[in-house]
C-alpha cells in the first residue's frame, strides 16, 4: 500500500456497502465475520473486517455496540488518475444511481462527488431519513 487507506466503521451495513463498491470498482473483496474472528461483541454474521483490494482500495467493518460509526462532513475522495476517463464516467454513473449527485460531472474529467448512504447520513454529513435518495444526475458528457 503506497497511501493511506480509508477504514470505515459501518452501522451493520459493511457487507452491503463493501459489496456495492466491489461491484462498482472491481477488485478482490475479502470479508471476515465476527464469528471468524472469535468476537462476541456483535452478531456472529456481522463483518469484523472487510477489505476491497484493487484500483480503488477500501476497508471497513460493522461497528460493535457502543462504537462510533462513520460520519463524514466536508470530506471528498478523488478518483482522478485511477482510471481512464471512460471508466471514471462509468463509475460516476454507477455511484450516482440511487445516490445524490452533489457536483455534476464537468465537461472534462474532474472530481467525482456523490453521496451514497450506508449510514442514515450521507457522506456530506447531512441527516438523511431516506438512505437511498432520488437520483439527481444532470451530468453533461464530454463532446
Amino acid at each position: 500500500m503506497t497511501s493511506p487507506q480509508i477504514y470505515v466503521s459501518f452501522p451493520g451495513t459493511a457487507r452491503e456497502a463493501l459489496g456495492f463498491y466491489a461491484d462498482v470498482f472491481g477488485g478482490e473483496l475479502s470479508l471476515y465475520t465476527y464469528e471468524e474472528f472469535s468476537r462476541s461483541d456483535g452478531p456472529p454474521d456481522a463483518i469484523a473486517h472487510g477489505v476491497l483490494a484493487g484500483v480503488v482500495a477500501l476497508a471497513g467493518s460493522d461497528a460493535a455496540a457502543g462504537q462510533a460509526t462513520v460520519r463524514f462532513e466536508g470530506l471528498m475522495l478523488s478518483l482522478l488518475g485511477t482510471a481512464e476517463p471512460a471508466v471514471l464516467h462509468e463509475w460516476f454513473d454507477r455511484l450516482a444511481d440511487g445516490g445524490r449527485v452533489i457536483d455534476p460531472w464537468p465537461r472534462s474529467p474532474g472530481a467525482l462527488r456523490t453521496a451514497k448512504s450506508w449510514t442514515g447520513t450521507d457522506f456530506t454529513g447531512s441527516s438523511d431519513t431516506n438512505p437511498r435518495p432520488e437520483r439527481q444526475n444532470r451530468c453533461p458528457r464530454p463532446g
